[in-house]
């Protein structure tokens, strides 16, 4: 695949250069789509039926837009910037064998299979191209993406889907040890990096939703509702790419605060994370500091916040509860925002806009083929 972002030289930074370029190459497919992202997000917040303005007709595209549009885009995406507009097509129908061998959101597998079926479509035009006769070039290009393309959607029907289901299924079990346990805070050590990864609606309504249902006929109310939805982590996390992140992400930091915290729209803040990884650990402190204070002040909701937005979560807090909610919220946030900024502030932000600069250059080039 690309080498968006340098990798350093010396041994000590090898590892963050490593982890950073990660994060780039994954928020490189999705920042292009944050509009689309954008329309979802709008589309569920406005009318689904416990939205602002429910309407079954237009809440009907919120289920083929995260579960098939989505993912293709990630899936072109990721391919477009291995190997140009053919890259980008081996990408989209391989993303397809991914969704259609699931039944949760692919991101994660559009995220692996557009790039790799674009890298190897690569290498095989690099092969072909040459021994190609003089006006065959369309019939042979045509046909070796096609088969290829009918291959690598097979594989991800038969490989990649399950393996992330799996992984999916490996976390979700994580997180109910941790609950049978009673060590809950240290849950979003898994839950964090994996809504990151955008495994949030598989975890929260493959998981903690079913469980959560249980204990709320029992109690009237669960703590295990508030785990993954929680909207104080991302909170923080944005309003330190605000006030200290890359210059280049400031401007869209405040609109992306809204969406979030008021639309409910998690999804939004995902690719700050992954252009910063180490931002995760803000999160991680975030969440844990959200769902100790949440045991703490013994509150619970009685329904899963969909979408997870300050409007949701106050109405399914049960009286009596709205003050260790709103608490468990603000020190979350809290605790976010101090850990990001200071990974931010401590990094090099103008080798931040270099990189991510670096990034969308080494993008047009390998548009350019070259």
């Amino acid at each position: 695949m690309s080498d968006f972002i340098p990798s350093g030289s010396d041994g000590q930074g090898g590892w963050r250069a490593g982890l950073q370029k990660l994060g780039g190459n994954l928020a490189g497919m999705v920042i292009p789509n944050i509009g689309a992202f954008i329309a979802w997000g709008l589309l569920t917040a406005l009318f689904i039926p416990t939205g602002w303005l429910p309407n079954e007709n237009f809440s009907s595209m919120v289920g083929p837009m995260i579960l098939n549009l989505l993912p293709i885009l990630i899936g072109y995406t990721g391919g477009r910037i291995v190997h140009g507009q053919r890259g980008a097509v081996i990408g989209s129908v391989a993303t397809v064998g991914v969704i259609v061998g699931t039944d949760i959101p692919m991101f994660l597998g559009a995220m692996i299979i557009g790039p790799l079926m674009a890298w190897i479509l690569k290498y095989i035009d690099k092969v072909l191209d040459p021994i190609t006769p003089p006006g065959f070039e369309m019939l042979i290009g045509n046909f070796s993406l096609g088969i290829a393309g009918m291959l690598g959607a097979m594989l991800g029907y038969l490989g990649i889907g399950p393996i992330v289901s799996a992984i999916t299924n490996v976390l979700g079990n994580g997180v109910s040890w941790l609950v049978d346990n009673s060590l809950l805070p240290i849950a979003s050590v898994l839950i964090e990096p994996a809504k990151i990864l955008f495994m949030n609606n598989a975890i929260n309504h493959g998981v903690l939703g079913p469980l959560g249902v249980v204990q709320a006929e029992e109690a009237g109310k669960s703590i295990l509702f508030m785990l993954e939805t929680n909207p104080g982590p991302g909170l923080g996390i944005l309003v330190a790419f605000w006030l200290a992140g890359p210059k280049l992400l400031r401007g869209s930091a405040p609109g992306a605060i809204i969406i979030h915290f008021l639309g409910g729209i998690h999804e939004i803040y995902f690719p700050y994370v992954l252009l910063k990884p180490q931002v995760v650990l803000g999160a991680i402190v975030g969440g844990a500091v959200g769902v100790a204070t949440f045991m703490v002040t013994g509150v619970g909701l009685v329904a899963t916040p969909s979408p997870g937005s300050i409007f949701a979560y106050l109405a399914v807090t049960p009286p009596g509860n709205h003050l260790g909610v709103l608490l468990g919220i603000v020190l979350s946030a809290a605790a976010s925002f101090v850990v990001s900024w200071f990974i931010l502030k401590l990094s090099k932000v103008d080798a931040s806009e270099a990189e991510f600069d670096a990034a969308k250059q080494r993008s047009k080039e390998m548009k350019a083929g070259k």
